[in-house]
Protein backbone atom coordinates (compact mmCIF):
# COMPACT_ATOMS: atom_id res chain seq x y z
CA UNK A 1 0.00 0.00 0.00
CA UNK A 2 1.17 3.57 -1.04
CA UNK A 3 2.07 5.80 2.14
CA UNK A 4 0.41 9.35 1.20
CA UNK A 5 3.23 11.75 0.31
CA UNK A 6 1.42 15.24 -0.05
CA UNK A 7 3.57 15.64 -2.78
CA UNK A 8 0.13 17.61 -4.63
CA UNK A 9 -0.57 20.65 -3.60
CA UNK A 10 -4.51 19.83 -2.33
CA UNK A 11 -7.30 21.80 -3.43
CA UNK A 12 -8.09 25.14 -1.72
CA UNK A 13 -11.91 24.58 -1.22
CA UNK A 14 -12.99 22.67 1.11
CA UNK A 15 -16.84 21.12 1.06
CA UNK A 16 -18.64 23.65 3.74
CA UNK A 17 -20.15 20.29 5.62
CA UNK A 18 -17.87 17.17 5.37
CA UNK A 19 -20.59 15.06 6.55
CA UNK A 20 -21.84 12.42 3.53
CA UNK A 21 -22.88 9.38 5.65
CA UNK A 22 -25.44 7.05 4.43
CA UNK A 23 -27.19 6.80 7.73
CA UNK A 24 -27.35 8.73 10.11
CA UNK A 25 -27.70 11.14 7.20
CA UNK A 26 -26.43 15.00 7.14
CA UNK A 27 -28.88 17.13 8.71
CA UNK A 28 -30.83 19.84 6.61
CA UNK A 29 -29.15 22.91 6.00
CA UNK A 30 -29.14 25.54 8.51
CA UNK A 31 -30.60 22.58 10.97
CA UNK A 32 -29.88 24.16 15.00
CA UNK A 33 -31.20 21.82 17.63
CA UNK A 34 -31.52 25.36 19.89
CA UNK A 35 -34.56 26.15 17.14
CA UNK A 36 -36.57 22.30 17.81
CA UNK A 37 -40.12 23.02 19.04
CA UNK A 38 -38.95 20.90 23.06
CA UNK A 39 -42.12 21.81 24.52
CA UNK A 40 -43.21 17.91 24.36
CA UNK A 41 -40.15 17.07 26.07
CA UNK A 42 -40.39 15.54 30.12
CA UNK A 43 -44.32 14.76 29.21
CA UNK A 44 -45.69 11.33 28.30
CA UNK A 45 -45.91 10.71 24.79
CA UNK A 46 -49.62 9.29 25.73
CA UNK A 47 -50.77 12.84 27.17
CA UNK A 48 -52.53 15.46 24.72
CA UNK A 49 -49.62 17.44 23.37
CA UNK A 50 -47.17 14.37 22.94
CA UNK A 51 -49.81 12.26 20.78
CA UNK A 52 -50.84 15.34 19.24
CA UNK A 53 -47.25 15.66 17.54
CA UNK A 54 -46.90 11.98 17.30
CA UNK A 55 -49.91 12.51 14.85
CA UNK A 56 -48.70 15.27 13.18
CA UNK A 57 -45.50 13.20 12.12
CA UNK A 58 -48.11 10.76 10.27
CA UNK A 59 -50.58 13.16 8.77
CA UNK A 60 -47.52 15.88 7.63
CA UNK A 61 -45.60 13.13 6.07
CA UNK A 62 -48.89 11.55 4.39
CA UNK A 63 -49.58 14.93 2.91
CA UNK A 64 -46.05 15.54 1.86
CA UNK A 65 -46.09 12.57 0.28
CA UNK A 66 -49.33 12.44 -1.68
CA UNK A 67 -50.17 8.93 -0.26
CA UNK A 68 -53.21 7.80 -1.46
CA UNK A 69 -56.30 7.74 0.25
CA UNK A 70 -57.44 4.77 2.78
CA UNK A 71 -53.24 4.80 3.46
CA UNK A 72 -52.38 5.01 7.04
CA UNK A 73 -49.09 5.75 8.41
CA UNK A 74 -47.72 5.04 11.65
CA UNK A 75 -44.62 5.32 13.50
CA UNK A 76 -43.04 2.14 14.94
CA UNK A 77 -40.03 0.75 17.23
CA UNK A 78 -36.87 0.19 16.01
CA UNK A 79 -36.12 1.90 12.64
CA UNK A 80 -36.58 0.93 8.83
CA UNK A 81 -35.70 -2.91 10.20
CA UNK A 82 -38.37 -2.59 12.77
CA UNK A 83 -40.80 -1.31 10.04
CA UNK A 84 -39.79 -4.34 7.65
CA UNK A 85 -39.43 -7.21 10.31
CA UNK A 86 -42.93 -5.97 11.62
CA UNK A 87 -44.43 -6.51 8.12
CA UNK A 88 -42.60 -9.76 7.23
CA UNK A 89 -44.10 -11.26 10.48
CA UNK A 90 -47.37 -9.75 10.38
CA UNK A 91 -48.46 -10.42 6.93
CA UNK A 92 -46.45 -13.07 5.32
CA UNK A 93 -47.48 -16.79 5.44
CA UNK A 94 -50.93 -16.49 3.39
CA UNK A 95 -49.35 -16.95 0.28
CA UNK A 96 -46.27 -17.85 -1.54
CA UNK A 97 -43.71 -15.80 -1.23
CA UNK A 98 -40.97 -13.92 -4.23
CA UNK A 99 -37.88 -11.93 -2.58
CA UNK A 100 -35.99 -9.24 -5.29
CA UNK A 101 -32.42 -8.68 -3.28
CA UNK A 102 -29.16 -7.34 -4.82
CA UNK A 103 -27.43 -5.67 -1.67
CA UNK A 104 -26.82 -6.69 2.00
CA UNK A 105 -30.54 -5.81 3.49
CA UNK A 106 -32.13 -7.41 1.18
CA UNK A 107 -30.36 -10.46 1.55
CA UNK A 108 -31.23 -9.83 5.29
CA UNK A 109 -35.31 -10.10 4.39
CA UNK A 110 -34.63 -13.22 2.48
CA UNK A 111 -32.51 -14.56 5.30
CA UNK A 112 -35.63 -13.37 7.48
CA UNK A 113 -38.63 -15.14 5.56
CA UNK A 114 -36.31 -18.43 4.82
CA UNK A 115 -34.66 -19.21 8.01
CA UNK A 116 -36.15 -17.21 10.84
CA UNK A 117 -40.38 -17.56 9.70
CA UNK A 118 -39.06 -20.78 8.02
CA UNK A 119 -41.72 -20.23 5.07
CA UNK A 120 -41.45 -23.12 2.34
CA UNK A 121 -43.09 -21.79 -0.86
CA UNK A 122 -40.02 -19.03 -0.98
CA UNK A 123 -38.72 -17.90 -4.42
CA UNK A 124 -35.64 -16.22 -3.72
CA UNK A 125 -34.12 -13.85 -6.85
CA UNK A 126 -31.41 -12.46 -6.18
CA UNK A 127 -28.49 -10.10 -7.80
CA UNK A 128 -24.39 -9.59 -7.64
CA UNK A 129 -23.46 -5.95 -6.27
CA UNK A 130 -24.06 -3.77 -8.89
CA UNK A 131 -26.91 -5.22 -10.66
CA UNK A 132 -30.71 -5.90 -10.79
CA UNK A 133 -32.71 -9.47 -10.85
CA UNK A 134 -34.64 -10.00 -13.51
CA UNK A 135 -37.67 -8.12 -11.80
CA UNK A 136 -40.25 -9.74 -14.58
CA UNK A 137 -39.23 -13.00 -12.36
CA UNK A 138 -42.01 -11.56 -9.86
CA UNK A 139 -44.92 -13.29 -9.66
CA UNK A 140 -47.77 -11.25 -8.22
CA UNK A 141 -50.13 -13.91 -7.47
CA UNK A 142 -47.90 -14.04 -4.54
CA UNK A 143 -46.58 -11.47 -1.85
CA UNK A 144 -43.52 -9.80 -3.68
CA UNK A 145 -40.58 -8.31 -0.92
CA UNK A 146 -38.12 -5.98 -2.72
CA UNK A 147 -36.33 -2.87 -1.62
CA UNK A 148 -36.66 0.24 -3.33
CA UNK A 149 -33.39 1.29 -3.31
CA UNK A 150 -29.96 -0.69 -2.61
CA UNK A 151 -28.30 1.58 -0.07
CA UNK A 152 -25.43 -0.77 0.28
CA UNK A 153 -25.42 -1.34 -3.36
CA UNK A 154 -26.55 2.10 -4.85
CA UNK A 155 -28.72 -0.07 -7.00
CA UNK A 156 -31.99 1.32 -7.58
CA UNK A 157 -35.39 0.17 -9.09
CA UNK A 158 -36.03 2.89 -12.04
CA UNK A 159 -39.52 2.89 -11.56
CA UNK A 160 -42.43 0.61 -11.13
CA UNK A 161 -43.66 -0.45 -14.33
CA UNK A 162 -43.14 -4.02 -13.60
CA UNK A 163 -45.15 -4.16 -10.48
CA UNK A 164 -49.08 -5.48 -11.84
CA UNK A 165 -52.02 -2.89 -10.96
CA UNK A 166 -53.91 -6.42 -10.68
CA UNK A 167 -52.00 -8.20 -8.04
CA UNK A 168 -53.84 -10.59 -5.53
CA UNK A 169 -50.43 -10.58 -3.64
CA UNK A 170 -49.06 -8.14 -1.92
CA UNK A 171 -46.31 -5.43 -2.90
CA UNK A 172 -43.95 -4.90 0.57
CA UNK A 173 -41.31 -2.11 -0.29
CA UNK A 174 -38.47 -1.42 2.07
CA UNK A 175 -37.69 2.17 0.62
CA UNK A 176 -35.81 3.78 3.56
CA UNK A 177 -33.29 5.22 1.08
CA UNK A 178 -36.28 5.96 -0.98
CA UNK A 179 -38.89 7.89 0.27
CA UNK A 180 -38.38 11.83 -0.05
CA UNK A 181 -35.74 11.21 -2.59
CA UNK A 182 -37.30 9.09 -5.58
CA UNK A 183 -40.90 8.89 -7.51
CA UNK A 184 -42.84 6.21 -5.93
CA UNK A 185 -45.81 4.60 -7.64
CA UNK A 186 -47.64 4.13 -3.78
CA UNK A 187 -50.97 3.07 -5.48
CA UNK A 188 -48.56 0.02 -6.71
CA UNK A 189 -47.14 -0.27 -3.34
CA UNK A 190 -48.91 -2.13 -0.15
CA UNK A 191 -46.50 -1.69 2.47
CA UNK A 192 -43.75 0.95 2.44
CA UNK A 193 -41.05 1.48 5.20
CA UNK A 194 -38.38 4.02 5.80
CA UNK A 195 -36.41 5.91 9.08
CA UNK A 196 -36.07 9.10 9.77
CA UNK A 197 -32.44 9.08 9.67
CA UNK A 198 -32.38 8.65 6.00
CA UNK A 199 -33.32 11.21 3.28
CA UNK A 200 -34.39 13.98 5.79
CA UNK A 201 -31.72 13.75 8.20
CA UNK A 202 -33.35 12.71 11.27
CA UNK A 203 -32.34 10.52 14.59
CA UNK A 204 -32.39 6.81 14.65
CA UNK A 205 -34.34 4.39 16.47
CA UNK A 206 -38.12 5.15 14.94
CA UNK A 207 -39.49 3.62 11.62
CA UNK A 208 -42.54 4.31 9.84
CA UNK A 209 -45.02 2.18 8.63
CA UNK A 210 -47.10 2.79 5.56
CA UNK A 211 -50.10 0.52 4.44
CA UNK A 212 -52.35 0.26 1.75
CA UNK A 213 -56.01 -0.56 2.51
CA UNK A 214 -55.56 -4.04 0.83
CA UNK A 215 -52.65 -4.63 3.40
CA UNK A 216 -55.07 -3.22 6.18
CA UNK A 217 -57.42 -6.09 4.82
CA UNK A 218 -54.85 -8.88 5.05
CA UNK A 219 -54.14 -8.03 8.36
CA UNK A 220 -57.81 -8.19 9.49
CA UNK A 221 -58.39 -11.58 7.59
CA UNK A 222 -55.60 -13.60 8.18
CA UNK A 223 -53.12 -14.69 11.16
CA UNK A 224 -49.91 -15.72 11.40
CA UNK A 225 -49.20 -19.48 12.69
CA UNK A 226 -45.97 -18.14 14.52
CA UNK A 227 -45.88 -16.20 17.76
CA UNK A 228 -45.74 -11.91 17.34
CA UNK A 229 -44.06 -10.00 20.03
CA UNK A 230 -45.62 -7.14 21.23
CA UNK A 231 -43.64 -4.47 19.23
CA UNK A 232 -45.20 -6.36 16.00
CA UNK A 233 -49.00 -6.41 16.72
CA UNK A 234 -50.47 -4.02 14.53
CA UNK A 235 -54.40 -5.83 14.91
CA UNK A 236 -56.09 -6.62 18.08
CA UNK A 237 -59.32 -8.83 18.26
CA UNK A 238 -58.82 -9.35 14.70
CA UNK A 239 -58.99 -5.49 13.89
CA UNK A 240 -56.19 -3.10 13.22
CA UNK A 241 -55.07 -0.71 15.69
CA UNK A 242 -56.15 2.20 14.39
CA UNK A 243 -54.02 4.04 17.06
CA UNK A 244 -50.86 3.41 15.98
CA UNK A 245 -51.53 5.36 12.72
CA UNK A 246 -53.17 8.36 14.87
CA UNK A 247 -49.84 9.00 17.50
CA UNK A 248 -50.94 5.77 20.09
CA UNK A 249 -47.19 4.17 19.24
CA UNK A 250 -46.68 0.65 20.19
CA UNK A 251 -44.02 1.48 22.70
CA UNK A 252 -42.48 4.50 24.27
CA UNK A 253 -40.64 6.94 21.51
CA UNK A 254 -38.19 9.72 21.76
CA UNK A 255 -39.84 12.82 22.18
CA UNK A 256 -36.67 14.52 21.20
CA UNK A 257 -36.55 12.72 18.07
CA UNK A 258 -40.16 13.56 17.20
CA UNK A 259 -39.13 17.15 17.47
CA UNK A 260 -36.40 17.05 15.14
CA UNK A 261 -38.76 15.17 12.56
CA UNK A 262 -41.05 17.57 12.75
CA UNK A 263 -38.65 20.28 12.08
CA UNK A 264 -37.61 18.33 9.23
CA UNK A 265 -40.83 18.19 7.66
CA UNK A 266 -41.50 21.64 8.14
CA UNK A 267 -38.03 22.30 5.74
CA UNK A 268 -39.17 19.82 3.14
CA UNK A 269 -42.20 21.98 3.18
CA UNK A 270 -40.49 25.44 3.03
CA UNK A 271 -38.32 24.06 0.25
CA UNK A 272 -41.03 23.37 -2.19
CA UNK A 273 -41.88 19.25 -1.12
CA UNK A 274 -41.05 16.19 -2.28
CA UNK A 275 -40.51 17.17 -5.89
CA UNK A 276 -37.92 20.02 -4.82
CA UNK A 277 -36.15 17.03 -2.60
CA UNK A 278 -36.12 15.37 -5.85
CA UNK A 279 -34.48 17.80 -8.27
CA UNK A 280 -31.64 18.55 -5.39
CA UNK A 281 -30.54 14.59 -5.00
CA UNK A 282 -30.70 13.87 -8.75
CA UNK A 283 -28.39 17.65 -8.91
CA UNK A 284 -25.57 16.06 -6.78
CA UNK A 285 -25.79 12.68 -8.41
CA UNK A 286 -25.51 14.65 -11.60
CA UNK A 287 -22.02 16.09 -10.52
CA UNK A 288 -20.67 13.03 -9.69
CA UNK A 289 -21.79 11.82 -13.08
CA UNK A 290 -20.20 14.10 -14.88
CA UNK A 291 -16.69 13.80 -12.97
CA UNK A 292 -17.00 10.01 -13.51
CA UNK A 293 -17.40 10.25 -16.78
CA UNK A 294 -14.39 12.15 -17.84
CA UNK A 295 -11.93 9.85 -15.41
CA UNK A 296 -10.97 6.70 -16.16
CA UNK A 297 -9.44 5.29 -12.62
CA UNK A 298 -13.52 5.49 -10.71
CA UNK A 299 -16.41 4.36 -11.90
CA UNK A 300 -19.98 3.61 -10.35
CA UNK A 301 -20.85 -0.01 -8.83
CA UNK A 302 -24.62 0.23 -10.53
CA UNK A 303 -23.90 -0.91 -14.11
CA UNK A 304 -26.51 -0.07 -15.56
CA UNK A 305 -27.09 3.94 -15.73
CA UNK A 306 -30.51 3.66 -15.56
CA UNK A 307 -30.33 1.82 -12.40
CA UNK A 308 -27.68 4.54 -10.11
CA UNK A 309 -29.04 5.39 -6.79
CA UNK A 310 -29.33 9.47 -6.48
CA UNK A 311 -29.42 9.34 -2.68
CA UNK A 312 -26.47 6.23 -1.70
CA UNK A 313 -23.91 6.84 -4.85
CA UNK A 314 -21.43 4.09 -5.02
CA UNK A 315 -18.28 4.07 -6.86
CA UNK A 316 -15.81 1.69 -7.45
CA UNK A 317 -11.74 2.51 -7.81
CA UNK A 318 -8.85 1.67 -9.94
CA UNK A 319 -7.02 0.56 -6.46
CA UNK A 320 -7.00 -2.02 -4.60
CA UNK A 321 -8.92 -2.11 -1.10
CA UNK A 322 -6.03 -1.15 1.13
CA UNK A 323 -5.94 1.56 -1.35
CA UNK A 324 -8.82 2.68 -1.22
CA UNK A 325 -9.06 2.60 2.73
CA UNK A 326 -6.08 4.96 3.03
CA UNK A 327 -7.93 7.41 0.62
CA UNK A 328 -11.04 7.41 2.72
CA UNK A 329 -8.56 7.65 5.64
CA UNK A 330 -6.89 10.12 4.05
CA UNK A 331 -9.91 12.43 3.05
CA UNK A 332 -11.07 11.77 6.77
CA UNK A 333 -8.43 13.21 8.26
CA UNK A 334 -8.10 16.14 6.03
CA UNK A 335 -11.80 16.81 6.98
CA UNK A 336 -13.05 17.07 3.78
CA UNK A 337 -15.39 13.31 3.78
CA UNK A 338 -16.46 11.82 6.78
CA UNK A 339 -18.09 8.11 5.97
CA UNK A 340 -17.28 7.64 3.21
CA UNK A 341 -16.40 3.65 2.41
CA UNK A 342 -17.97 1.42 1.14
CA UNK A 343 -20.73 -0.98 3.51
CA UNK A 344 -18.50 -3.50 5.04
CA UNK A 345 -20.93 -6.16 3.16
CA UNK A 346 -20.54 -4.37 0.09
CA UNK A 347 -17.25 -4.01 -2.58
CA UNK A 348 -14.58 -2.04 -1.77
CA UNK A 349 -15.11 1.67 -2.65
CA UNK A 350 -16.57 4.99 -2.00
CA UNK A 351 -20.26 5.72 -1.38
CA UNK A 352 -21.24 9.25 -1.29
CA UNK A 353 -24.73 10.00 0.22
CA UNK A 354 -26.56 12.36 -2.29
CA UNK A 355 -29.78 13.38 -0.59
CA UNK A 356 -31.79 15.91 -0.36
CA UNK A 357 -30.46 17.43 2.85
CA UNK A 358 -26.47 17.18 0.71
CA UNK A 359 -25.38 21.08 -0.80
CA UNK A 360 -24.83 20.99 -4.36
CA UNK A 361 -22.21 22.87 -3.74
CA UNK A 362 -20.44 20.03 -1.28
CA UNK A 363 -20.53 17.68 -3.82
CA UNK A 364 -18.53 20.05 -6.12
CA UNK A 365 -15.45 20.58 -3.63
CA UNK A 366 -15.74 17.28 -2.41
CA UNK A 367 -14.55 15.83 -6.00
CA UNK A 368 -11.22 17.43 -7.06
CA UNK A 369 -9.99 16.29 -3.29
CA UNK A 370 -11.26 13.03 -4.45
CA UNK A 371 -8.70 12.98 -7.24
CA UNK A 372 -6.44 14.53 -5.05
CA UNK A 373 -6.54 11.46 -2.97
CA UNK A 374 -6.75 9.03 -5.03
CA UNK A 375 -3.32 9.99 -6.84
CA UNK A 376 -1.64 10.97 -3.24
CA UNK A 377 -2.53 6.96 -2.55
CA UNK A 378 -2.61 5.38 -5.78
CA UNK A 379 -0.13 7.58 -7.89
CA UNK A 380 2.70 8.52 -6.31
Amino acid sequence: MSTPSFASAPPTVKPANPRFSSGPCRKRPGYDVASLDLSTLGKSHRGAQGKSALELCCTKTAHLLGLPDGYRIGVVPASDTGAVEMALWSLLGQRPVDILAWESFGLTWVNDVVKQLKLQNVNSYTADYGLLPDLNQANFDHDVVFTWNGTTSGVKVPNGDWIDDQRSGLTICDATSAVFAMDLPWHKLDVVTFSWQKVLGGEGAHGMLILSPRAVERLESYTPPWPLPKIFRLTSGGKLIEGIFKGATINTPSMLCVADYLDALQWVESVGGVERLIERSEGNLSAIVDFVAERPWIQFLAQDSSQISNTSVCLTLNASSQQVSAMVDLLDEQEVAFDIGSYRDAPSGIRIWCGATVELEDIEALLPWLEWAYNEVCQS
